[in-house]
This record gives structure tokens, C-alpha cells and sequence, in this order.
């Protein structure tokens, strides 16, 4: 019997092939924490029918590549767009925008330079 597994699309990016990845969570044998696990899988979509955050149910094939040994069997849950707008505007927060430099108008520079001069008489 075949392994299947669900997980969620990490990329689309390359043709017909996903990177699918399997979350899992256990208890640490020692500490006793709630530990969470990632396993990354590639996974052949020949129909390219996958996005993005949709939850997949995947099968295990022979190897079709070098790390390519998974086959999409069907979709669970398709990815809305308004959670792939969220996780876009989150990764947009965590980049650093740059201020804008204030620039002083010639009226500004003229009125301090008059009062310093003021000032040093």
C-alpha cells in the first residue's frame, strides 16, 4: 500500500512540480514540549491545477527525478485569494521601507541663517 499524505503548496514556481510541505507536531520525548516538524516533499501536478497555500492530498510514486517521488492524487482545499493577499501584505511588513528625506525650502535656509547671524551680533 502506497503512503498518502496532505500537506500544504509552499511554491508553484517550477513547472508541473510543487513543494509541498507536511507539518506534524509531537510531544518531545524528553522535555515533554509540543514540538512542530516540517517535511518537505516535491510533487509531480502534470495538470499544473495546484497554487499556492492550497491543501493537497499527495501519493507516493517512483522516482521521477532526483528528489521528485510524490504524485498530486487531489486538492483538499483551494487557497483564497484574500489569505494570499494577507501573507503577501506580511512578508511587504517585515521588509524596511526607506523615509523620505525632507528637503528644507530656500525661504526656510534663508530665515535661519538670518537669526544666526542675529544672534552673533
Amino acid at each position: 500500500m502506497k503512503r498518502t499524505l496532505t500537506g500544504t503548496v509552499a511554491s508553484d514556481k517550477a513547472s508541473k512540480t510543487l513543494r509541498v510541505e507536511i507539518e506534524r507536531r509531537f510531544q518531545h520525548r524528553k522535555y515533554g514540549k509540543i514540538v512542530r516538524a516540517r517535511t518537505v516533499c516535491h510533487v509531480h501536478d502534470e495538470e499544473e491545477q495546484a497554487a499556492e497555500g492550497d491543501v493537497v492530498e499527495i501519493v507516493e510514486c517512483p522516482p521521477r527525478s532526483k528528489t521528485k517521488r510524490w504524485d498530486l492524487v487531489r486538492i483538499v482545499k483551494k487557497a483564497t485569494d484574500v489569505s494570499r493577499a494577507a501573507e503577501e501584505a506580511a512578508s511587504a511588513e517585515d521588509e524596511p521601507l526607506e523615509a523620505p528625506a525632507e528637503e528644507a525650502s530656500a525661504e526656510e535656509t534663508t530665515e535661519d541663517t538670518a537669526e544666526a547671524s542675529a544672534e552673533e551680533e
